[in-house]
């Protein structure tokens, strides 16, 4: 109780003086409207937009600054333009820069980070909810970046303990690895940098009616001067996913036609392991994805003989904790349309979580035979349906049936959803589990937002608290972002095709966070804040808490960052910890409360640079002992084409029952001889594991992530970087893949 009451307590004083001291401003963008010119002749998509036809189209003109003087004007000139011949949506934009000289063009790679470049970028509410939308985005480079934005960027997870800033991702809020069927080209000169955009309307979902208005937001940044200019303002606080504060795209004539693609792929292969097998096998697979318009606004998705051998591998992390580490849906299928089916506390208790379908415990693929997905607009509602079908694993799994079911409705910023999950055998109607869940939001203020939700699931034969919910208090403006949650899950909660960081607590979390503007010639931001996790058990016993406090993480003008912290830590054990050191051996940490200091340190360079380094230094207690150590990632661009990352995470631990070294190193490199054909390789050893792998990749894309992909795995026993012991397994893939139809 009092712990409640002191997280509270702080959490109401930052709100009265937040409310008190923000100034509040009328900004010269609010309720813009821009209106397409329509075509019969389109224009040549080469990144020169000088047809005539583009100047049949008003251009969106006066861009404002989110950063680095809010509502002031932007400092170089932008127009945007807007076409449409009815099959697609054209956009045309003349980024003039008085320095262009100093433009910084980027990698050349897709969904590339487009904060480390000058980048311009739209994004399209397109069923007008102010809620939800698609980006485009593209660099000086050329590079394609798409996403799809869900609850305006708002994903409200869990970051894990052990976890860098750039690890815990954007926590659900935003899709980054749907990629869509478009084309972009872009074109420098001494006045500047020109982009044209052709987004077919059948790559998009939206509404029925043939005239309609969407909601638009455009953006473009100037890297050198850290500057980000919006069409339609967006407060400091917010970036381009607040769909809520974009202006409108009105008078769009779509297409009601119901669109189409298949996409087959051929995939031969050479592959061995070489524990079990004493030759390899060279198997040649055939599948198939389709994808119809059933309405403008709701798609089914089919597949047969799901293959992924194109996806990059997980990257390697190092685990020092009790609990499983949270890692990424990369696979295409589970990626469009994944916000949809998005619920629970991500990174903490998702209520599912696609990774269980086609992966086993150990990482392992599982084949999946085939399935479909229906996601889309049905009236008011929001809806999904998945159905997908899995092998049998002789020893690991049954052959499993998987459904999902998910209904939301929204009013404005407020929602409000159900979900229904199970996995069951094919071959056993009573080997089963089922996830049942509710959700919503409610939106008190702009700054203001209550989250819940709760859920129940069913396992026969697993008796106990089969229950869990969340209430989230989240407050938000310029100068503070403040939260307040409280989470409770039940031992018996078990959400089999879910995410769950661990079970049978209590979870209580109060944060508060300053950004303190500064006019300093090196800091741009200084940002000051505290918060506290808790989990406890339900006899009150501490599991695992966190003190966390940083008076000293601050943003440069460059765009790098350094972030000096204290953290404190507590764990409960209520059973031995065993700690794994390498191969089978372990240090056993005993029965019995722990607590402990360590000192971090975070650092970033100026991410745009030739030369990146990104890096945290542990140094302080570890349980009974104590623990030196963190991780270097050290980038190398050569232009837009070449990439290079070293990774290295050290720990060294020193503990009463023993002491360990965990290492773990890695190389990335990526040439990229144009932004759709490319080599990419990942090497990593991990002495923990005992293991070196390496993962080597040539693409050639055609559109929405298909062409070509050879692909090499291989995977060795090691008891040093360079020391290999024997292989394990081995393979070498050539897959080909074709997209077909209306949607391109």
């Amino acid at each position: 109780m009092v712990r409640s009451a002191l997280l509270a307590g702080l959490w109401l004083a930052a709100v009265a003086g937040s409310a008190a001291g923000q100034e509040i401003k009328t900004t010269p963008t609010a309720g813009r409207v821009a209106r397409p010119a329509r075509i019969t002749t389109p224009p040549v998509i080469d990144g020169h937009p000088d047809e005539a036809v583009w100047q049949q189209a008003e251009a969106l003109t006066d861009f404002v600054q989110r950063d680095p003087n809010p509502g002031a004007a932007a400092t170089e000139r932008t127009l945007v333009r807007f076409l449409t011949d009815g099959e697609a949506l054209y956009i045309g934009a003349w980024l003039y820069d008085r320095e262009a000289s100093q433009i910084v063009r980027g990698e050349r790679v897709r969904d590339v980070e487009l904060t480390n470049s000058d980048y311009f970028a739209i994004i399209l509410d397109t069923y007008h909810d102010r809620q939800n939308g698609f980006v485009f985005g593209t660099t000086p480079a050329g590079v394609e970046y798409d996403g799809q934005v869900v609850r305006e960027g708002d994903g409200g997870g869990v970051t894990q303990q052990g976890q860098t800033r750039a690890q815990s991702g954007a926590a659900g809020g935003f899709n980054l690895n749907w990629d869509a069927s478009w084309k972009v080209a872009t074109s420098v000169d001494s006045l500047g940098w020109y982009v044209e955009m052709r987004i077919p309307f059948s790559t998009l979902r939206y509404g029925s009616g043939k005239q309609q208005t969407w909601g638009l937001n455009v953006v473009r940044s100037i890297r050198r001067r850290h500057e980000e200019a919006f069409w339609s303002f967006i407060p400091l606080q917010f970036n381009l996913y607040r769909i809520s504060r974009g202006g409108q795209l009105a008078d769009i004539e779509v297409p009601s036609q119901r669109s189409a693609t298949l996409t087959p792929y051929v995939l031969t292969s050479a592959t061995r392991n070489f524990l079990t097998a004493s030759k390899a096998t060279y198997p040649t697979e055939f599948g198939i994805d389709g994808k119809l318009g059933l309405t403008p606004s709701l798609t089914l998705d089919a597949t047969y003989n799901t293959d992924f051998a194109q996806v990059e591998v997980d990257e390697q992390r190092t685990n020092l904790t009790r609990f499983p580490l949270f890692f990424p849906e990369k696979r295409p299928f589970f990626l469009e349309n994944a916000g949809i089916f998005a619920a629970g506390t991500p990174q903490a208790v998702d209520l599912f979580f696609s990774r269980r379908i086609g992966i086993d415990s150990l990482g392992n693929p599982v084949p999946i035979l085939g399935g479909g997905r229906l996601t889309g607009k049905a009236g008011p509602f929001t809806v999904g349906a998945l159905q997908l079908f899995t092998e049998s694993v002789g020893g690991v799994q049954p052959a499993n049936s998987y459904t999902v079911g998910r209904v939301t409705r929204s009013w404005g910023r407020s929602r409000i959803g159900v979900i229904g999950v199970q996995r069951m055998a094919t071959s056993d109607a009573d080997d089963h589990n089922r996830t049942f869940g509710i959700d919503g939001r409610v939106a008190l203020s702009e700054p203001v937002t209550f989250d819940w939700w709760g859920a129940k699931t069913e396992t026969p034969g697993r008796n106990g608290r089969d229950g869990a919910f969340s209430l989230r208090l989240g407050h938000q403006t310029r100068v503070w972002n403040n939260a307040l949650r409280f989470m409770q899950v039940g031992d018996a909660f078990n959400p089999e095709v879910g995410f769950l960081s661990r079970s049978n607590f209590r979870y209580y979390e109060g944060s508060l966070f300053r950004t303190i503007p500064l006019t300093n010639k090196w800091i741009r931001y200084w940002m000051p804040h505290f918060s506290y996790r808790g989990y406890y058990g339900f006899d009150g016993k501490l599991q695992s808490d966190q003190y966390h406090i940083d008076f000293g993480e601050a943003e440069f003008n460059n765009g790098g960052r350094i972030g000096p912290e204290l953290n404190v830590y507590g764990e409960g054990l209520t059973a031995p910890f065993d700690i794994a050191i390498a191969g089978s051996d372990t240090v056993r940490l005993p029965v019995g409360g722990y607590r402990y200091t360590s000192l971090g340190f975070d650092l970033t360079t100026n991410p745009s640079a030739p030369v990146v380094v990104v890096g945290r230094l542990d140094v302080g207690g570890f349980y009974n002992g104590t623990r030196y150590g963190g991780s270097t990632t050290i980038t190398v661009h050569r232009g837009s084409s070449l990439t290079t990352a070293l990774v290295v995470e050290y720990n060294n631990v020193h503990l009463k029952e023993g002491n360990f070294v965990r290492a773990l190193a890695g190389l990335r490199f990526g040439y990229f001889f144009t932004s759709r054909i490319f080599l990419q390789s990942l090497f990593q050893y991990n002495n923990q594991a005992q293991a070196f792998s390496a993962n080597v990749r040539f693409g050639w894309l055609n559109t929405g992530n298909t062409g070509l992909f050879v692909v090499l795995n291989d995977a060795e026993e090691a008891n040093g970087l360079f020391a290999w012991q024997r292989p394990t397994t081995r393979s070498f893939v050539v897959k080909f893949s074709r997209q077909f139809g209306t949607g391109r």
